[in-house]
């Protein structure tokens, strides 16, 4: 196969698009690296971010001393600039699935909040609730700390319970003794089990 593709692409070429999907390859990985890094930072992980930084900035000047080298090449500029973006995509959807961190979630609503409390407190979710007073008139606020992968669970609970409360997440630099849903470890016959339900 190779041989083929010698015969009919000159070897400069060849090496030329190996160098490219290499630098094309450096980039998407440092990029992506230097993504989870900023989040280390961000949520003062004072270890993990030098090492995640020290790993990112060796797959840089491997990749940019080829770019160099090359001169004016368009080829690794263009796997060069491609890496770059394609490793910004992988880098958010590596956050999305890590789901690191933890949030705290505020819902304010003038409705009774009872139903949201308890079935929050029911799925495992620490709450506190608190009467407070708003512009027009007594409200409830409920708070809760989660972990960043359970928000989509508390926003549309909050929304099942409290179409029109008003709601805010921010990023939580520390929690100590949070309460937080139990993870199940499901074991390799569950699948099984739930296969056999669904007959």
């Amino acid at each position: 196969m190779i041989l083929a593709l010698t015969s009919v692409i000159s070897p400069e070429l060849i090496a030329v698009l190996i160098t490219s999907v290499l630098i094309f390859c450096a980039r998407i990985v440092d990029v992506s690296i230097g993504t989870l890094r900023i989040i280390s930072v961000a949520k003062g992980r004072k270890y993990l971010a030098p090492l995640l930084g020290f790993i990112e900035i060796l797959i840089w000047l491997a990749a940019i001393s080829q770019v160099m080298q090359a001169g004016s090449n368009p080829f690794y500029f263009i796997a060069y600039a491609a890496g770059f973006a394609t490793g910004n995509y992988v880098g958010i959807y590596l956050e999305e699935k890590l789901a690191l961190g933890t949030l705290v979630v505020s819902a304010i609503t003038t409705k009774d909040a009872t139903d949201l409390f308890e079935d929050l407190s029911s799925r495992g979710f620490g709450v506190t609730s608190l009467d407070a007073q708003g512009r027009h008139g007594p409200v409830k606020i409920i708070y809760t700390v989660i972990k960043r992968k359970n928000l989509s669970r508390v926003v549309s609970l909050i929304r099942k319970h409290n179409p029109k409360a008003f709601y805010s997440v921010e990023e939580a630099q520390a929690a100590s003794r949070g309460i937080f849903p139990q993870e199940r470890r499901r074991l390799p016959f569950d699948s099984l089990r739930m296969a056999r339900k669904a007959k």
